[in-house]
Formats: C-alpha cells, structure tokens, sequence
C-alpha cells in the first residue's frame, strides 16, 4: 500500500506549517499529495503553488466539487496543471451534497450521477482535443442552445501532455462507486473500513463488468484519507477523531440526505447515527461527540500503541485500496511512514 498526504481543507486559512509537510512527504517518497474544496479554499489554487515546490510527488484534488465549475473549466484547470507539474496531475472529482451545491454554487442538485457521467464524458472529449467539442446532455450542452446563437463547437487551444489524465471519482454509495469502476481510474473513497471492504469489492465488480469499463481491479486506484493517530491512550486517541466525526455523522447534510450517516449506518451504527444527528442538530455537539463509540472510530481509524496500530494494519491492506492519505506535520509523518511501512 502506497502513503500519500492529505492536506485536507483550509479552516480560516492556509493550514499552518503545510509547506514543510509536504516537503517531508516528497522526501519520504510518499506517492501523491491531495487538496481539498468545500465552501472555503479552492483545490486547484493551493495545490499548484504547493506542487511548485515539488518535483515527483503527485498532485491530487480529493475533491473538486463538479457544481463549482463547468466541466470545460476543470479540463483548461487539469490540463495546466498537468503541463506544470510534467505530467502529475490526477483529477479528483465528486458531486458533493445538495446544501453545498444549491446553497453555495446555486445549482440544481438531482440526478448527480447522470451529470458525473455527463461532465467526465466532456472532459475525455477535451482532453483527446481530436476536434471541436459537441456535446448535447441532459446537464450539459456544447455549444450552448440559447443565447446569441453565435455560439459554436471549439477545441482547445493547449494541447494536453496528457490525454489520459486521470480522473478519480468520490463515492459512498454503491450505485456511484460502481459508476466509478465504470468510467473513472480510481475512486476517492471516504471514511473507508475494512468492515465495508466486501460491500465495496462487490460495488466495483458490478461497475468493472459493465460494457466499455475502463479497468479492472488490477489496474485501478483507490485512495482513501486515514487518520492515524498513536497514542497509549486510546480513548484520547479517539477524542481527537470524535469531532470530526460527529460533524459529518450530524451535521454535513441534512437529515434527509446526508451520505456519510448512511456510511456509518452501513456499517451496522445506524441507530448511533440517529443519535448523533439528533444531539447535533439540536446544537449539543459535545453530546454528539460523546455518543460516538470508540468501536466506531477504531474501524474507520488508525489509533492507540504502536503495536495496535501495526497489527490492524494487515486489515487495511487486505482491502481495496491502494494508498492511504494521512496528514500532519514532518516529524508525525516520519514515525507514521516507518510504523505503517
């Protein structure tokens, strides 16, 4: 299993110390580094002016939200990025939430899978730059139909390094990892466990023996972002994951549709699920933190002794994915690489 860095979201700023971390992750020879976008900081930004201080590592978006950006928008973004980096680039993408994207990009929410389908359909046609790009979907049309009516079929003027830059695809549920396999090179899970192993291979499969898939297991990637944390003590192991946790088992989504709730609730938690979106919606976040148990975070996390954390490991590298993203500051990331290594 490969170890890539995850720098993960900016909360009021750039995270501090970040360029140094980076720096010992390409030391370290880690594989990849990724950022990510929500409602704050931009991906595309940070990781070009930290990837400029690179030179091998690979540089990855986990995710670019799709409603943020027309799909040709993303393609000039991947393409120049790629041409700086010398080939780097792996685009990861996702269709992110209905709060997210009506409340923040204002746009329409249903149907996320036809329109992932749609927008990385486009993206292919840009980037084999083969000749001007027509498109008529049911999200997306190029040319536009309305307008000036001047509108016409162009082909972009970069010529790609790449015409195969990857794509990753974030997914939770079984019908979207399993469009994923179909056409995407890898698939960005979140909150991975080895518990949900079987349930996901069996997702993948579906998608890799549809007609047209692009892989097969062999050949495709799976990175997923792993907190690791070690410590003697695992109950203040857990206490450092709990937060986080409560906010995307309570608070990113709505009730009626929120992703990661049901991630967990596929994991047999869902009657604690219930309880954490309750006390956390009802503002007690500290007794949403509370009603996570500490089984939950050790099956979705890394943490306690060294020796606990090395013997799970054989767990997680029994399972699908192929690297895990962890963050933290050089000298975390130089005793985590030699205990996971």
């Amino acid at each position: 299993m490969k170890l890539g860095f995850a720098a993960g979201y900016w909360s009021s700023g750039p995270p501090p110390g970040i360029e140094e971390s980076i720096a010992a992750a390409e030391s370290l020879g880690f594989d990849s580094m990724w950022t990510a976008e929500a409602y704050g900081s931009d991906c595309f930004t940070p990781l070009a002016w930290w990837g400029a201080k690179t030179s091998k590592i690979k540089l990855g978006t986990a995710i670019t939200q799709l409603s943020a950006r027309t799909p040709a928008a993303t393609a000039m973004a991947a393409m120049s990025l790629d041409h700086l980096s010398n080939g780097r680039m792996i685009l990861g993408l996702g269709a992110s939430g209905p709060q997210v994207v009506e409340g923040w990009y204002g746009q329409p929410y249903p149907r996320p899978l036809e329109r992932t389908r749609e927008y990385l359909e486009i993206m292919r046609l840009i980037f084999a730059r083969e000749k001007p790009v027509e498109y008529s979907g049911h999200h997306y049309k190029l040319p536009y139909p309305g307008g000036t009516g001047l509108g016409k079929p162009l082909k972009s003027t970069v010529h790609p390094l790449r015409k195969d830059i990857p794509i990753y695809l974030g997914a939770e549920g079984p019908k979207n990892v399993a469009m994923a396999a179909e056409i995407a090179d890898g698939w960005l899970p979140i909150f991975f466990s080895p518990k949900s192993d079987k349930f996901y291979r069996a997702a993948l499969a579906e998608g890799f023996a549809r007609p047209g898939a692009r892989h097969t297991m062999d050949t495709f990637e799976c990175p997923a972002s792993v907190s690791v944390i070690i410590d003697n003590d695992i109950e203040a192991a857990a206490d450092r994951v709990r937060p986080m946790l409560a906010l995307y088992i309570g608070g990113m989504g709505a009730r009626t549709a929120n992703f990661h709730f049901e991630v967990f609730a596929r994991m047999g938690y869902e009657e604690t699920c219930v309880r954490v979106q309750d006390l956390y919606l009802s503002g007690d976040k500290r007794g949403a933190m509370a009603a996570i148990p500490t089984s939950l975070v050790e099956d979705t996390t890394l943490i306690g002794p060294i020796e606990k954390v090395r013997d799970e490991l054989a767990k997680w590298k029994s399972t699908v994915l192929t690297t895990m993203l962890i963050g933290g500051p050089p000298a975390f990331l130089e005793m985590t690489a030699k205990v996971l290594s």
